[in-house]
């Protein structure tokens, strides 16, 4: 389960390009709250502690609750943008939800049991085409990852959304059966077998 996060923020008496450079200056951060039918609260945070959080690679499937002049709003992180050549953040966007809202994240997926996979003992290597999944789930119930187990996995063999288990109270955005893995071929093992059907294909000749 996602940890919930607090964070402390300050109501923003001023909007304006200028007035966010100045907060800037000070080491914080502009952001917004929005949604839930209210009217957007302007706020600023410290962009340290920003920071550290974005680190961990939980922030934007983390509820973040947020003191503002000692009122607690529930949110989920929405966007966050950064400065193109410094990376610092510029701009973060929260969207309020309920204590049981259905809110849509992306998780990250976590393969396990590799040493159970045939393929993968033999040399093959995972290929991972899709790092996060899209998941709509209870904002109470916000898992930390998607387990998959690659356990009898072949060389050539893929992992397909339909045969993954996804946490309790889940459903997936996409609706497709996309691959989210295989197991590949080992670039050895590739040339060796291209080797042999080369010198197979001279003797035939």
């Amino acid at each position: 389960m996602s940890e919930v996060l607090d964070l402390v923020a300050e109501v923003r008496e001023r909007a304006g390009k200028g007035a966010s450079r100045a907060i800037r200056r000070e080491g914080r951060v502009p952001a917004v709250i929005y949604g839930d039918k209210q009217e957007p609260i302007a706020i600023h945070l410290e962009e340290k502690v920003i920071m550290k959080m974005l680190n961990t690679g939980h922030f934007f499937n983390s509820v973040v609750m947020l003191d503002v002049a000692g009122k607690k709003i529930r949110t989920l992180p929405k966007d966050v943008q950064f400065h193109p050549v410094s990376d610092r953040p510029l701009h973060a966007d929260f969207l309020r939800i309920g204590e049981h809202s259905k809110v849509t994240v992306n998780v990250p997926v976590h393969f396990i049991d590799e040493e159970l996979s045939p393929g993968i003992k033999r040399g093959g290597v995972l290929n991972i085409v899709i790092h996060d999944l899209g998941l709509i789930c209870d904002a109470a119930e916000i898992p930390d990852e998607v387990a998959i187990s690659l356990k009898g996995l072949e060389v050539g063999e893929n992992i397909h959304l339909s045969q993954i288990t996804l946490p309790k109270g889940a459903t997936a955005v996409d609706h497709t059966d996309i691959t989210i893995a295989t197991i590949v071929a080992p670039s050895a093992l590739k040339s060796s077998e291209g080797g042999d059907a080369e010198e197979g294909g001279e003797t035939a000749a």
